[in-house]
């Protein structure tokens, strides 16, 4: 099918809930998208960070078929071997005790709010289930994550919404003690808040964080749907932090493209949630954990250190062109934001760059780049060449 027959066909079949660039796509090799023409794009977006490996590995292909072709779905009534084997590698990696897996970030996001609960009301019993998240964050879009979305903006139209959920400012601990009227149970952050404008929060604060709710008997939640599985430069971003949290959710490039996300949770949380009381009928999903197993191979320490390389290079890259509608960079690894200053919006940025062959995310007033963990500094070296043509 042409470009035209695809987006027509969407048009008229699919719900209108996407604000799509006006770009059909039908291939790729690495970091490079190619639509129904020919045409190519580099990829600054990897999917919204989920196609961590690129487009066209042939490891993450073959594991794919392979277990397509023995395996598809049983159902987590039955074991099988290649969410068995995900797990372990995933303990194992970063020093939690136990796995739970699920299909999206939202979903895992809800399932760690339960696990909190169910801790709290086990060991406290009602009346302490308040969670508070941060200002500006983004955790998904169930009626439950929306609410945990410390963003105004998400809390409209779907009401009633779940309740539960208290509010403070990033970097700021005095006024999350505020927040505590004895009913708190747990606190949730984005260690880099994406959707809200690629923010790292300040690793004092988040170490003073970890103390505060280890003295309190507040589980400390951190969501790394778009952090985890090496988009920062470490397997997830709480290593570089210094901490291990009770319960950590991922998704996005756990699968390399294909729909997966968890729950890991420590010695403390990992028996919380027992039989009967948490359950996703595809989650762990045999063909999903495969292609799991090879983004785990793939991650190696020195793989996460070349992503740390790569993330240094574009941001000074950036940097280097001085373009008058672009400011400071910030972020870690291959996740970057960049300000956009006055007169200019962050839309009209992206549109003119993907227009040109360069695709581009948005988060708050600002930009966000998630190219693939695999981009090579020639695509890069592209995709510079490109902002500076059109936007200098």
């Amino acid at each position: 099918m042409t470009s035209e027959a695809v987006k027509a066909l969407t048009r008229q079949y699919v719900m209108n809930t996407y604000g799509r660039f006006p770009v059909a796509l039908d291939h790729g090799e690495g970091a490079t998208l190619y639509d129904p023409e020919g045409r190519a794009y580099i990829d600054f977006t990897s999917g919204i960070g989920v196609t961590a490996l690129g487009y066209g590995n042939r490891l993450w292909a073959e594991a794919v078929a392979d277990q397509a072709g023995k395996l598809g779905h049983v159902s987590n009534l039955f074991y099988t071997e290649p969410p068995a084997r995900l797990a372990e590698l995933l303990c194992k990696r970063t020093g939690e005790s136990a796995v739970f897996f699920a299909n999206g970030g939202g979903e895992a996001n809800e399932g760690m709010i339960k696990l909190a609960r169910k801790y709290s009301f086990d060991k406290y019993g009602q009346g302490r289930s308040t969670i508070v998240t941060l200002e500006n964050s983004f955790h998904g879009r169930t009626i439950t994550t929306l609410k945990a979305t410390g963003q105004d903006v998400f809390h409209n139209y779907f009401f009633p919404f779940t309740e539960g959920f208290r509010y403070a400012p990033a970097n700021d601990l005095e006024a999350l003690k505020d927040q505590d009227q004895g009913d708190v149970c747990a606190v949730m952050v984005e260690l880099v808040q994406g959707e809200g404008g690629v923010l790292p929060l300040d690793k004092a604060y988040v170490k003073a964080l970890e103390a505060l709710c280890a003295g309190k008997d507040w589980l400390l939640l951190v969501d790394e749907v778009q952090t985890g599985v090496g988009r920062t430069g470490t397997l997830f971003a709480f290593q570089q932090y210094g901490i291990l949290p009770d319960a950590v959710s991922f998704a996005k490039g756990i699968a390399g493209g294909l729909p997966m996300s968890g729950i890991l949770a420590n010695e403390k949380c990992k028996d919380v949630l027992g039989p009967g009381m948490h359950a996703t009928t595809f989650g762990g999903n045999p063909v999903c954990a495969a292609a799991g197993l090879v983004v785990q191979e793939i991650l190696s320490d020195e793989f996460l250190r070349q992503v740390r390389e790569k993330g240094e290079y574009l941001r000074r890259g950036i940097e280097a062109l001085n373009l008058p509608c672009f400011g400071k960079t910030r972020g870690l690894g291959l996740m970057i934001g960049i300000e956009v200053r006055e007169g200019w919006t962050n839309k009209e940025i992206a549109a003119k760059l993907i227009e040109n062959g360069l695709l581009v995310l948005t988060a708050g007033p600002g930009m966000r780049l998630l190219p693939p963990l695999v981009i090579t500094k020639e695509e890069m070296d592209r995709g510079l060449a490109i902002m500076k043509k059109v936007l200098a």
